[in-house]
Formats: C-alpha cells, sequence, structure tokens
C-alpha cells in the first residue's frame, strides 16, 4: 500500500512538472526573453555602415502616395549611379505594372545596377490561375534559385506555401538578385525574435533579403544547411546558428538600441531628401544630401509612414513595439556582417536541464532543514538570474521563466509531502508513546497519595522543560518508521532517567518533543535549579549518543531545550475513567515559544528571566534578546546557558 502510494503520487508530479513545462515554456517563456533581449542583450549600436532611406510621413507631405515609379528611379539612381554604395536592399514587393513610361524608367534604372537587391513574399494561398503560376514557379526557380545551397539536413514533410509574389515582366528580366522578406511573429505575444534566413518552397530553400545582400558583399561561393547552423562560405566563413519553424530556417536576431532615440536601431534618411537631391543633381544644383555620405555604406530602401498601406510593415520586437520591417531587415544584415548573432540551447537540452533541476531541488529539501533548504534554493534562484543576465549580455539565450518556475512548482510540492510525511509520522509516534506517557505520570502521583486520584488540581508554582529534536524532518525522510522508532526509544529510553534524577517527571511526548515538570507532582523547593541541571545532563547525553550513532551509521540527533518557571494550574484532567495529570497555564506556552527560539538564534539552551532569578548563582548565561511574547504587552528576556558552575 505504502509503495502504491508513492508510486501514484511521482506519477503526479510526473504530469504536474510536464503540464507546467509546457504552459510555462509556451507561453511565459517568450515575454521574459523579449524583457531579457530589451534590457540586457539589445545594448549596442547599429553599425555605422548600414543606413535606410525611408518613405516617411515628410515623403508623403511633399509627394502624395502612391508614388509614381519615376521617383523610386530617382533613389536608385542617386544610389546606384552617383553614390559608391556597397550594396542595395529593396525591402518592397512590386506586383503590378503602374504606369508604363514611368515603370519602365525604374525597370531600366535597376537593370543597371549591378549591386540591387529587390524582395519577394512567399504566400499561403494557391495562385488563382494555377497553370500561370507554375510556369512563373519554374521561370522564378531558374533565374532565383540557384543559390548554391548544400542540403545536409532533411526537407520539410511540410508545405507552408503555395505560391509566391508575382513580379511585373518587366521587373522580373530587370531585377538579377532577389530575397524573401517575409517575416513570421511569435504566434504568442506576437513578437519578431527571429528571421526566416530561408524560406521553403516547393521543395527548395530560397535566402532572405539579408542573406542574398550579405553572399553579394562576401562573394559566396557556397551555403551548408545543416541541422544546427547555416555556414556560409566565402571570403569570409560564417555560422550561423539556426533552427526550423513552418519549414523554414530562422535563427534569433541580435537586436540594438535604438538610433538616437527613435524607433530605428540605424540611421535613417528621408526619402523625399534623397529624390530632391537627385533632382538638384539632373539640374546642375548643389544636392541637399551628398552622395558621398553613402559611399562604402549599405542602404536598405523602404517604407513607414501613417499613409494608408505604408504603415503595415512595422512588428513588435523586444526593443520597440512598432519597430519598422525595414530596419529589422537591417539588424539582420548587420548581424552576418558582424558575425554576431543570438544563440541559444536546443529544445532537448533545456527540458534535460530543468530535470536535473528538478531532481536537484528535490535533494536539497530531502536533505537539509526547512530554513536551510529554503536559503540553499533561493540562492539557486538568483545565482541562475545572474548567470542568465551574464548569458543574455553575452549574446546566448538561456530560459529563464521555465527552470525558476518548474523550481518553484517542485518546491511547494516537496515541502508539501514533506509536511504530509512529517505529521503523518509524528502523528505514528505520538500514537505509539501515548499509551506510556500517562502511565509515567500517574506512578508518581500514586507515590504521593493513592486517595486522591480524582479530577481537579490546584495552582503551583512550578518548572516547565521543553526538549524538541532538531534535524527531526530529514530523519524522517531518510528512514523507515520502525528506525525512526528504535532511534527515538533510545533517546527517551536515556533521558528518563536524568529527568526522574532530578525530580522530574515525563508529562507528555509531542511528537519528537518532551515535556517535563518539575515541583508537581514530585515537591520540591529546588525545582528551577534542578530543571536547568536535568537540561545540562540531558544534552551532555545527547553528545554521547551523538558518538554512539555515529559509529553505527544513524543520523545526527540534536536537541534544544526551553525551560520556563511560574505559576499554573496543575491537576488532573479528563474523565472518571480516564485521567491525565497535566499542567496548563500561559507559564506553558511560555516555555515551548522559548524553546522555539533555539531555531532564531541557533541556541540549545535557552530560559526564561523567571527561571534565571533562581538559577544565577549556578550558571553562567548570556542574554539573548528582549522577545515580544504574544499575548503579553511587556518583552521578556531570555537567556542562553552556556554552563552551570556548580
Amino acid at each position: 500500500m505504502k509503495q502504491l502510494k508513492a508510486v501514484i503520487m511521482f506519477i503526479a508530479f510526473v504530469i504536474l512538472i510536464l503540464i507546467s513545462y509546457v504552459m510555462i515554456s509556451e507561453f511565459l517563456e517568450p515575454r521574459v526573453y523579449n524583457i531579457m533581449t530589451s534590457a540586457f542583450s539589445a545594448r549596442s549600436k547599429g553599425s555605422d555602415g548600414i543606413v535606410i532611406v525611408v518613405i516617411d510621413d515628410k515623403s508623403i507631405a511633399k509627394y502624395r502616395w502612391p508614388w509614381s515609379r519615376d521617383k523610386y528611379a530617382k533613389i536608385f539612381n542617386y544610389l546606384g549611379n552617383y553614390a559608391d554604395t556597397k550594396v542595395i536592399g529593396f525591402d518592397s514587393v512590386l506586383t503590378s505594372n503602374d504606369d508604363l513610361i514611368k515603370d519602365k524608367k525604374f525597370y531600366d534604372t535597376i537593370k543597371n545596377i549591378d549591386n540591387f537587391v529587390g524582395g519577394f513574399m512567399p504566400l499561403s494561398s494557391e495562385y488563382t490561375d494555377k497553370k500561370t503560376g507554375e510556369k512563373y514557379d519554374e521561370r522564378f526557380d531558374n533565374k532565383y534559385g540557384n543559390n548554391n545551397i548544400v542540403l545536409k539536413t532533411k526537407k520539410p514533410n511540410m508545405e507552408v506555401f503555395h505560391s509566391i509574389s508575382m513580379y511585373p515582366d518587366g521587373y522580373f528580366k530587370a531585377l538579377s538578385k532577389n530575397g524573401s522578406v517575409w517575416v513570421l511573429p511569435h504566434h504568442v505575444d506576437n513578437c519578431v525574435k527571429d528571421a526566416p534566413q530561408f524560406v521553403y518552397y516547393k521543395g527548395n530553400y530560397y535566402p532572405s533579403l539579408s542573406i542574398r545582400m550579405f553572399s553579394y558583399l562576401n562573394h559566396t561561393k557556397s551555403i551548408t544547411l545543416t541541422n544546427s547552423h547555416a555556414i556560409i562560405e566565402g571570403e569570409e566563413e560564417i555560422k550561423i546558428p539556426i533552427h526550423k519553424r513552418y519549414g523554414s530556417i530562422f535563427n534569433f536576431l541580435r537586436f540594438y538600441s535604438p538610433y538616437k532615440n527613435s524607433s530605428y536601431t540605424h540611421k535613417t534618411y528621408s526619402a523625399v531628401d534623397i529624390i530632391d537631391s537627385m533632382d538638384a543633381i539632373s539640374a546642375g544644383k548643389k544636392p541637399k544630401i551628398n552622395p558621398e555620405v553613402f559611399n562604402n555604406k549599405v542602404v536598405f530602401v523602404g517604407a513607414n509612414a501613417t499613409a494608408a498601406g505604408l504603415y503595415e510593415d512595422v512588428h513588435m520586437t523586444p526593443v520597440n513595439a512598432s519597430h519598422p520591417g525595414v530596419d529589422i531587415q537591417a539588424t539582420n544584415l548587420d548581424n552576418l556582417m558582424h558575425n554576431e548573432f543570438m544563440n541559444s540551447i536546443s529544445e532537448g537540452l533545456e527540458f534535460f536541464m530543468v530535470i536535473i533541476l528538478v531532481i536537484a531541488t528535490f535533494i536539497i529539501i530531502s536533505r537539509f532543514s526547512l530554513i536551510q533548504g529554503l536559503m540553499i534554493l533561493v540562492l539557486m534562484i538568483i545565482g541562475y538570474i545572474f548567470m542568465s543576465t551574464l548569458s543574455y549580455k553575452l549574446n546566448f539565450a538561456v530560459p529563464v521563466a521555465t527552470p525558476i518556475s518548474l523550481q518553484l512548482v517542485t518546491m511547494i510540492f516537496a515541502y508539501s509531502r514533506k509536511f504530509i510525511v512529517e505529521s503523518h509520522n509524528k502523528e505514528k509516534i505520538r500514537d505509539a508513546m501515548g499509551k506510556y506517557i500517562s502511565k509515567d505520570i500517574m506512578e508518581n502521583v500514586v507515590e504521593e497519595n493513592i486517595d486522591n486520584i480524582r479530577l481537579g488540581g490546584k495552582k503551583a508554582n512550578v518548572t516547565v522543560l521543553f526538549a524538541d529534536i532538531r534535524g527531526f524532518t530529514s530523519m524522517s525522510e531518510k528512514l523507515q518508521p520502525d528506525e525512526i522508532s528504535v532511534i527515538l526509544n533510545e533517546y527517551f529510553t536515556e533521558i528518563e532517567p536524568i529527568i526522574s534524577k532530578y525530580n522530574g517527571v515525563i508529562n507528555k511526548f509531542i511528537g519528537d518533543a518532551v515535556m517535563a515538570i518539575f515541583g508537581e507532582p514530585i515537591q520540591d523547593k529546588n525545582h528551577a535549579i534542578n530543571a536547568v541541571k536535568c537540561a545540562d545532563a540531558m544534552l551532555k547525553k545527547v553528545e554521547e549518543l551523538q558518538q554512539k550513532w555515529l559509529a553505527e551509521g544513524k543520523p545526527k540527533i540534536e536537541i534544544g531545550v526551553g525551560i520556563n518557571t511560574g505559576d499554573a494550574f496543575v491537576g488532573n484532567i479528563g474523565s472518571e475513567k480516564r485521567l491525565e495529570y497535566t499542567v496548563i497555564g500561559d507559564m506553558v506556552n511560555l516555555a515551548s515559544r522559548i524553546e522555539s527560539y533555539n531555531k532564531v538564534y541557533k541556541t540549545q539552551f535557552l530560559i526564561s528571566s523567571y527561571t534565571y532569578q533562581y538559577v544565577r548563582g549556578i550558571a553562567d548565561v548570556i542574554k539573548i534578546s528582549e522577545v515580544k511574547i504574544r499575548g503579553k504587552a511587556k518583552k521578556l528576556n531570555i537567556y542562553e546557558v552556556l554552563r552551570l558552575t556548580q
């Protein structure tokens, strides 16, 4: 039966941990990731070598939207022919013609710019005309699909995308290089954390806009995709830590701090200033912005304005609630150019780490006292938070919420179990020992006056001693009940004669605690002195037992003693058939509380100021503290007994 209960409890705990793991890692961890990234990882500035030309509110205010393609032609003519840019990325998707003459002007412009890279978008919807779509896919793959990609990982079984944005024919012919501008926010908090570096479409992987731009800069020879990395080989080799989502290949973005408190993390220029500068150059005038400022720069061109249709390409990121999509693309390329990525541990390693932490938590709770265990576990949590902070500063994302939350779940479960087991064990001991406690007391009563065994009592000045075992909970966890009884019986057997020697009477065993009375029913005017001498002898006997138990491989037991002297009700309570001789009053409760202060002050032997009045001549003491006693207006001095002088 006991084994069955243990199995059921274990299964319940495993289920609890698994449910908690899934819920926390799925819904809480992504939000904590955002906080940690913003606070500790996104501290450095974006590269000065990357700038953004943005169609902003200022641009729309001067040139009413929608724009004809000749304005784009001016922007790219300026960047491609008058500025010595490294590479130009167009974060936009063109799907239709507008004005044939102006469109042609735009197409002719980009056709002659070798470092121009355009964008395309994979779509989940089907082509309206399936045959036309199939022909376009074939043309698209023939022109843009030769990416020198070597696969050392399995292709996904799922097909998320069923079509791609179709370029106008003139744009298709003019555009020599392109990349995906697809962005996928996290499904829980709708926040962009990672970038799809390679999108999977109909059996092939296509690079992102940033990967394509980097490949141009790096003169990439080949790209190898493994289960854990994308390896780009060119003028330099970089290894991008990757993971798979929706069949495509992602990596976590390393974000940067905002540029001059703007919504961007890279320097921006208004598109209207570029257009006006191009017009000035064409007219032989001095441009508003000298093209030389773009020399040796990587330039992204995109839109971010509140005008209709231009504010859709903004996303929530860990560093910005409304992060322009073009700046996210720039962030991705910035990571690639500087070979600085946000690394993370695998889900398998994360789960293994959590399991180890749960097991360690259980071991700590089982082997240490409540205070010690809590202190160790709190220090573990603080240490893990510090380690996590340092990891994020080093651009390594580790789970924060999941391990800590599951450790707290484990603590609640384990301490609840420990409390139940401890209460159960103490209850068994109390039931077993109760048969003998009353007998011992009544034997002392009978010796005094056999004719007065009846209900009732009297007020008397007595001394009450409480002795409580330390480490009982840990012992209960480690040993079987019969083993516990053997140790406790040996302990009780040794201290009973000591209590009797000093005219004390064991009133009751309260679990692992002993309550003894001095002064009644055995009359003793020196009851306070004898109680203190008794406690001293008990502590010495426990020291002897500790050596014996250590040699026998048994757990170490320590006791704490608390003593108080005062007036109390002493007598028999119960019924005519079942009597119990006991002592009742505030002074008894006070003795118990004094004993409990041993845990607070890390002592073994405490007495009240009332007892100290009787024993000051035979004991060396230290005043511990004035303590507030519940129900008492005045504070009470308590003393630690160091040694007896007589």
